[in-house]
């Protein structure tokens, strides 16, 4: 006999495990499954983004610029450093503990809130009466409802599959024992630039292979050439609007034939070939077929705007379902379903969930940018102020970038709000605040701000908004 469950989630990545914890938190009977092995092969819970996602590359994130600093800029702080050396292999052991620290957390987190959990895979058996049979490796639940967690797997170039050796996905650029000279990116994405940071840092020779013509067309153009002129700086060589072609493996590493932006026959000779050319939605296994479950043409789950799939009872979230494949854009949706399944009224604004790239200088951003709003036709003003002209920054070392924002030229509610340079990605949660609450730029501008702090560069663009800055 099959134990019985209210909710039943499958998957324990951010969204699956925070979505297990609400409705625990809400008084149902929870189970949680999920496959994810340690070198060990115990359980590792926290899905891609803790194991080889979010959380290693921000480790190896540290790790680098650690050394960058140690490298390139203590001297002009007076601190002298002889015989600097890069221990790779003890950098890599950091980087495990961290995240082994992160699956411990989580595992301790299910037992307080008394989450039972399954290690395995999870998939739909069959319609049981009163909701749904889930295999849960080599055991079957039944649950009420279940919520599909399952996250997304690397995109692979056609024909080119990941050897993990010399052709990486974002997990084999985490592991890589030994700083190669040469290292090649096909993408220029959030994965591709963070790992390709990594890596400059540590002494790699970085290409970035990007068709787009255009540097992170997601992002706000003037920030987006802000942050392409640093990393030029930097030594990171990025082409774009390219044409791969064929990508040949040998023990000496990987060739890329590819045609430049003029058409021109180029071939790039790396050590290592990092592919970040987007995610594709990890329903294989799953048996969505099984059961009905409506997929779209990209594998995705097919969901209404409240996360519910064709079938009753079962609700999708995450990086499997339609939106941006953020961690924190799954933990929200995870919240609001366990809280919809209890008659709440969970709520995700998709219009207030920022975005960060964490390289150096950092990029963060919320709202629309103001390509998108010329787009649309919006009346908007826009105000800038640069991390130079900020005493903290200045006091740090770092100055590259700016604040952007973006208001409506009529209400000056904040429409959008852009920023590169230092801490970025804690800078723009005031932005996010401020959005949710339907602030105006002058909000922000009459709002006091520490001194001296890079927050304050944040009011200095408010302040810009009505063209007003007090420092620039």
């Amino acid at each position: 006999m099959s134990q019985q469950f209210d909710v039943i989630v499958i998957g324990g990545g951010p969204g699956g495990y925070i979505a297990a914890i609400r409705a625990a938190q809400l008084g149902f009977k929870v189970a949680c499954i999920d496959e994810w092995k340690n070198a060990k092969g115990g359980p590792a819970l926290g899905g891609t983004c803790t194991n080889v996602g979010c959380i290693p590359s921000k480790a190896l994130l540290q790790s680098s610029e650690h050394y960058e600093h140690a490298g390139k800029h203590f001297a002009e702080h007076g601190i002298e450093v002889k015989g600097l050396s890069l221990d790779v292999g003890q950098m890599l052991k950091r980087k495990d503990q961290v995240v082994e620290q992160n699956n411990k957390g989580i595992e301790f987190l299910f037992k307080k809130n008394k989450v039972t959990f399954f290690h395995g895979r999870g998939a739909f058996v069959k319609a049981a009466e009163g909701g749904y049979e889930v295999k849960a490796g080599d055991e079957t639940l039944t649950g009420k409802q279940v919520i599909v967690a399952t996250g997304s797997n690397a995109r692979a170039l056609p024909g080119v599959p990941f050897d993990e050796e010399n052709i990486l996905s974002n997990d084999g650029a985490l592991r890589v024992g030994a700083v190669p000279k040469k290292l090649g990116l096909i993408g220029s994405g959030v994965i591709g630039l963070e790992m390709g940071s990594v890596w400059r840092r540590l002494g790699a020779e970085v290409t970035v292979l990007e068709a787009l013509p255009t540097f992170l067309g997601a992002v706000d153009e003037q920030i987006a050439k802000e942050a392409k002129k640093a990393f030029d700086k930097q030594g990171l060589k990025i082409e774009l609007g390219v044409k791969v072609g064929e990508v040949k493996a040998s023990k000496k590493g990987v060739s890329i034939a590819y045609a430049n932006a003029k058409g021109e026959a180029q071939t790039l000779e790396v050590d290592k070939l990092i592919v970040s050319i987007g995610r594709v939605p990890n329903t294989i296994g799953l048996n969505a077929e099984g059961v009905g479950l409506q997929l779209d043409e990209r594998g995705a789950i097919v969901v209404d705007g409240d996360c519910r799939t064709n079938l009753p009872g079962v609700w999708a979230i995450g990086d499997v379902v339609r939106g941006p494949m953020l961690a924190h854009k799954a933990e929200e949706e995870g919240v609001a379903v366990a809280e919809r399944i209890a008659g709440q009224h969970g709520h995700v604004n998709f219009n207030t969930i920022p975005w960060v790239i964490y390289t150096s200088p950092e990029i963060a951003w919320v709202g629309e940018t103001e390509q998108q709003l010329k787009a649309r036709g919006a009346a908007y003003k826009a105000g800038t102020f640069p991390f130079m002209a900020n005493g903290r920054a200045r006091a740090l070392g770092d100055t590259t970038g700016m604040v952007k924002f973006l208001a409506d030229a009529a209400t000056d509610e904040i429409l959008g709000v852009h920023i590169v340079g230092p801490m970025a990605s804690e800078l723009i949660s005031e932005a996010v605040v401020a959005m949710e609450f339907k602030a105006s730029a002058e909000d922000i501008a009459r709002i006091c701000h520490a001194h001296p702090s890079l927050s304050e560069a944040t009011k200095e663009a408010a302040l810009a908004v009505d063209k007003r800055t007090l420092n620039f």
